[in-house]
């Protein structure tokens, strides 16, 4: 029996090779592709609320895929993928949002002007991205400089070992980040604004959302809009903002159930 395509799409920062674990236990079910890494194309550079990102995304599906396929995003890539399912429904099945919050209201017109003054990097990851350490001597220093800081020494090892030896090349000092502290940078400076505005029901196509319990980001999003985009499809289950790293069985289990409630057969 053909499994369904399920077309993964990572957060700012993660390349899709640190969701391997979780990938595992969805391709029980799923024929899981992904992009390896968003937001690194020239031809596809990062600006304000993310065109080209979503062009990409774009592309990507039109190139690999010759039906619609189920698209699941983390953080930035649900909303890559929410754009690309408003845009183009037709290249999309449903949308499982992996705590990616819409922000909506006061809150988008707060980070509208944010943004529009500079005054962004003061609310967002930004603050911390732009100088974090990027350069280790070896996989095995970077791994553990990681496994030292409490947000990764709750991952499994094994997630954690797939994320530096898939998200650092090779330096004159060692190792550095695959993922540009630049470009991440850039990406959480850039946040879309509108995403409210093109969610507003009737939207396209069937959207779910499965969050952290903990999850700090959807505290300081707030969770209002996401609500009235998905309905009863909205479930939470413990973990924070990096549940799919954190718990990927768990993870990979509630957007299995999620999908299912989505399409039902």
């Amino acid at each position: 029996m053909t499994r369904p395509i399920l077309h993964f799409v990572h957060a700012n920062s993660y390349p899709a090779g640190t969701y391997r674990v979780f990938f595992d236990h969805l391709a029980r079910h799923y024929d899981v592709q992904a992009l390896p890494m968003h937001a690194h194309n020239p031809a596809y550079p990062v600006s304000n609320g993310w065109p080209a990102l979503v062009r990409e995304l774009i592309d990507e599906l039109e190139m690999r895929y010759t039906q619609p396929v189920i698209l699941v995003g983390h953080s930035m890539g649900g909303m890559l993928s929410l754009m690309v399912a408003k845009i183009r429904p037709e290249l999309v099945r449903c949308v499982v949002l992996l705590d990616s919050p819409v922000v909506a209201g006061w809150r988008a017109v707060l980070l509208r002007v944010a943004k529009r003054i500079g005054a962004d990097k003061r609310f967002s990851p930004a603050q911390f991205s732009e100088k974090r350490r990027n350069v280790w001597p070896s996989i095995d220093a970077a791994y553990e400089h990681y496994a030292a800081k409490p947000m990764f020494a709750v991952w499994p090892p094994e997630v954690l070992r797939d994320y530096v030896e898939t998200g650092l090349v090779p330096h004159p000092e060692g190792v550095t980040l695959r993922f540009t502290r630049e470009t991440e940078t850039a990406v959480y400076r850039t946040l879309p604004h509108h995403i409210g505005r093109i969610v507003r029901r009737p939207f396209p196509v069937p959207v779910g959302f499965v969050g952290g319990i903990d999850s700090v980001e959807c505290r300081q999003a707030g969770l209002q809009a996401t609500r009235r985009l998905t309905g009863r499809h909205f479930v939470q289950i413990p973990g924070g903002h990096l549940f799919p790293m954190e718990h990927p069985a768990a993870a990979a289990k509630a957007v299995h159930a999620m999908i299912d409630n989505l399409l039902p057969s």
